[in-house]
This record gives structure tokens, C-alpha cells and sequence, in this order.
């Protein structure tokens, strides 16, 4: 069944009003007529069932909500992503497939190694194209939320931002990391009320983090980790280490 995201004020008196892209989507793309279903979900965790109630032109859609529920698809533990500018289009496959994993939060950044520089004029455009891309793929593996993707930040300020979460993991391949494993079996925990901690999850670019990057990192209180015997592709970094944690705590 399609699905939808709306903001709150978007539902009155038990009628969802879709409008701009979604509306034409249904209208024109989609081609669905009255009494046809689809799946809205409000960015706070709840779904509707709805059922088509009328069009005006391909202006606005009208959805009445036939039943309601709380999502079961977002995972337990909030993930926020921060991965290094890369080569080609490999941060959008980076995006597309930590929104499938069930990131949270993806917050790009430029660090020393990066071939990839920030271009001020062109920052807006890309980053539009990335939150669509988050919006596309929530769509598609049954989301309740569309994970936020901000603009590029610099080294310093994703470390800063990164110390909002309670588990810092900065993947680093060079010495002195403890094993991904290690950590998440150490620190990845529930507490008291059945809460894992909000986690944060850095990722270099294709050359890797600089030993001073390394350092600055430790300094701020992160977990310095390893990732194994082999060393992965910077698309395939974040993949990898998402999949880890909705493991240790979704799949049990």
C-alpha cells in the first residue's frame, strides 16, 4: 500500500488533506481513484489506514482515516550517522541504505582526508537531493519516520555533535580501538525503563581518518572501534555497523 508522511495539522476531524508533490504522486503517477487505500504516517510514530475520499484536481487529495496505530517499524535504539563526504554518488547509496537500517539522523561532514570539499554554491541543491532520497527509501521499507539529513558540517562541529549522544563510536581502523563487538555487548545496554542510549556512529571518508583526527576524537570521549580484519569500503562501513547494532538490540 502507498505510503505517505504529513505533519499533525495536516488531520482534521478524521480527514487527512495531502497536498503538492504527494497529491500529484497520487493523483497523476499512482492514478488511484476514491475508496482506494493508503498508509500515512504523521512523523510521530503513528499510522493511519485511510481510505481515498475525494481529489481536488491534483491539488489536494483527501484521505478519511479508517484506523490508527502505533508504528512497529522504527527500532529501539536512536541512531544518528555521521558519514564523510565520498567520491561519485556514494553517499546517497550510504543514505538510501542507512534509512533501510533504521538510522535516525544522517549528518554529513568534511574531514582532512576527504577528496569530496564542500562547494557553498551547490550545498543546498545536494542536500535537498539527500533528504529526498531519505524520504524515498523511508517509503519504501515502511518507515514512520523520514530520518532528518542536514547539511555538511566540518570535522570539529560532527564531533561536537556527537557528544549529544550517550555511545560515541568512531570507526578507525588504525591502533588503539576496541572491537565493535566488544563495545556493543559492554555498553549497549538497556537501563532501568527498557531504554538503549541514543548512539552516534562516524565514518570516515575513502582515505580514512588522520591519527590527529583520531586523537581529536578520543579526546571528546569517543570509543575509539575497530570493525574487524578486513577493511571496508566507506559504503560499506556504515551498513555494516548499523546492521550490528539493530542486531544487538532489535533481533535478539
Amino acid at each position: 500500500m502507498p505510503r505517505f508522511f504529513i505533519r499533525q495539522e495536516q488531520i482534521e476531524d478524521g480527514v487527512i488533506t495531502l497536498k503538492g508533490d504527494d497529491a500529484h504522486h497520487i493523483a497523476r503517477s499512482l492514478r488511484m481513484a476514491v475508496g482506494e487505500g493508503i498508509t500515512v504516517c504523521d512523523m510521530q510514530g503513528n499510522e493511519y489506514e485511510c481510505r481515498i475520499d475525494g481529489f481536488d484536481d491534483d491539488a489536494r487529495v483527501f484521505a478519511k482515516i479508517i484506523s490508527s496505530s502505533k508504528s512497529e517499524t522504527e527500532p529501539p535504539c536512536r541512531i544518528t550517522l555521521f558519514q564523510a563526504l565520498s567520491k561519485g554518488d556514494k553517499l546517497d547509496t550510504v543514505i538510501q541504505k542507512a534509512v533501510e537500517c533504521g538510522v535516525y539522523k544522517i549528518i554529513p561532514f568534511e574531514s582532512e582526508r576527504c577528496v569530496v570539499k564542500v562547494k557553498a554554491d551547490a550545498e543546498e541543491r545536494k542536500t535537498e537531493r539527500r533528504r529526498r532520497i531519505s524520504a524515498e527509501a523511508a517509503k519504501q521499507c515502511g518507515r514512520s519516520i523520514v530520518p532528518e539529513v542536514s547539511a555538511t558540517v566540518d570535522f570539529d562541529t560532527a564531533l561536537k555533535m556527537a557528544c549529544d549522544s550517550e555511545l560515541k563510536l568512531f570507526c578507525y581502523e588504525g591502533d588503539g580501538t576496541e572491537a565493535l563487538g566488544k563495545i556493543i555487548s559492554e555498553k549497549l545496554c538497556q537501563n532501568a525503563d527498557g531504554e538503549y542510549p541514543d548512539v552516534a556512529v562516524i565514518i570516515g571518508s575513502e582515505g580514512g581518518f588522520s591519527i590527529n583526527e583520531a586523537q581529536r576524537a578520543k579526546d571528546n570521549g569517543m570509543e575509539l572501534v575497530g570493525l574487524g580484519k578486513r577493511i571496508l569500503r566507506t559504503e560499506t562501513a556504515p551498513v555494516f555497523v548499523l546492521s550490528c547494532l539493530v542486531c544487538a538490540t532489535e533481533l535478539k
